[in-house]
């Protein structure tokens, strides 16, 4: 419920800045018409906070209404001279998870896109699993922006009521998902590294207390169930070509007003070290067991051979054989490789995290009882200083 109270000084600073022209100013006094969302934009522009939102409490709350798997698209740029922006893949792997959640649950699977400009993105998020796509086109979406962005999807969120909704947690996705959630009064999840229904509730399951252990989390009087969940976890479907989704367009009125962060300066660098280690088929990592900088070298003559990149634990980085962008786990990256190849790593389940959704994973450990031979499909025991150069030769040889 939104109210004005008698504080209001008709100042009209509320009216351009609702994306639904859901105010008029009936004798110096604003008011609300049909068309609000309960999105919050007055509230935060009203000069003497004379609007006020009480949304209901939970048990409250008839969730009857709420259906439907609802993924964030997040778009990139491609870097090139058309500055038309690309999917990013995290929105691929949500499509794949949410499609296999939305069918357990006999519900739609719904993809949410903000752009100014559409370039048949619904072909893409069509064959990846959406039914539909929920489409606002906006000058204003030109860019990411919290404050706008997040008026907009919480307005569609009031208006279509999804049961689910899935953010990708990157940059971009820890930044919006939380300022969603705070203003619809819901939990958040973040970080999830698993997803699944359990009596019609979304269960999710992420790392806790430093990684040591996962817990699963059920949020049975929040709606939508919002969950940020870390890239290159999630195994994506392969496209159904040819299979686009219904696109449902939105329309909204922003104002420039609402953007209390501007952008000055934009600029993409372009990283010359290769391939980034989130995107490498192969990876060769390395950790503690490498024993120094010089050893840990070798990992980069292997990678070399193999068309691969290096990865590092977390012991590896700290003990300085490598750089942070290396680093794959918990508190680094989170990988998916073809093949994945442990050289002195122990398994820490911070690390375990990070990398066991590979297709392949190869441990080396001196240790028989090491954890990463839990996940690992092929485990040597042995001394890494051994079995690397033995098999480094091997592969010049062949």
């Amino acid at each position: 419920m939104i109210e004005v109270s008698k504080k209001c000084i008709g100042c009209t600073k509320c009216v351009p800045v609702c994306p639904f022209a859901a105010i008029n100013m009936i004798d110096k006094m604003a008011v609300m018409n049909e068309a609000c969302t309960l999105c919050g934009v007055c509230v935060q522009v009203c000069p003497v906070q004379a609007i006020t939102i009480t949304r209901e409490e939970a048990s409250a709350r008839d969730l009857s209404g709420f259906k439907g798997v609802w993924v964030y698209v997040e778009l990139t740029e491609t870097g090139d001279k058309t500055h038309a922006k690309k999917i990013k893949q995290v929105t691929f792997e949500l499509l794949s998870s949410a499609r296999r959640l939305a069918d357990e649950l006999g519900e739609d699977v719904c993809a949410v896109l903000l752009t100014d400009k559409n370039h048949n993105y619904e072909k893409e998020l069509g064959a990846y699993g959406a039914d539909k796509v929920y489409m606002v086109e906006h000058d204003e979406l030109f860019e990411y922006n919290t404050d706008i962005f997040t008026t907009v999807i919480v307005s569609l969120v009031t208006r279509h009521k999804p049961s689910i909704m899935l953010y990708g947690a990157t940059i971009q996705g820890r930044d919006l998902a939380p300022r969603v959630a705070s203003s619809l009064y819901v939990g958040l999840t973040a970080d999830c590294t698993a997803l699944a229904i359990k009596d019609g509730l979304l269960l999710q399951s992420r790392p806790a207390f430093g990684g040591n252990i996962m817990a699963d989390i059920l949020a049975p009087k929040s709606r939508p169930q919002m969950s940020t969940v870390r890239p290159n976890v999630m195994k994506m479907n392969e496209p159904v070509l040819g299979r686009s989704a219904l696109v449902v367009r939105e329309s909204a009125k922003l104002d420039k007003s609402l953007r209390r962060v501007k952008v000055l300066e934009r600029k993409i660098s372009h990283d010359g070290g290769g391939m980034k280690i989130e995107n490498a088929k192969i990876i060769v990592s390395g950790g503690r067991g490498m024993k120094s900088k010089e050893k840990f070298k070798q990992l980069d003559e292997l990678s070399k051979l193999l068309g691969g990149v290096v990865g590092a634990s977390r012991a590896a980085v700290d003990m300085g054989f490598k750089e942070k962008t290396h680093q794959v786990g918990q508190s680094g990256t989170t990988v998916s490789p073809k093949l994945y190849l442990s050289f002195g790593i122990s398994g820490a389940v911070q690390h375990i995290v990070g990398m066991k959704a590979s297709d392949v994973i190869v441990a080396v450990n001196k240790d028989a009882s090491a954890p990463i031979f839990n996940v690992a499909k092929y485990g040597i025991v042995g001394d890494v200083h051994e079995i690397l150069p033995k098999l480094i030769e091997a592969l010049k040889k062949n």
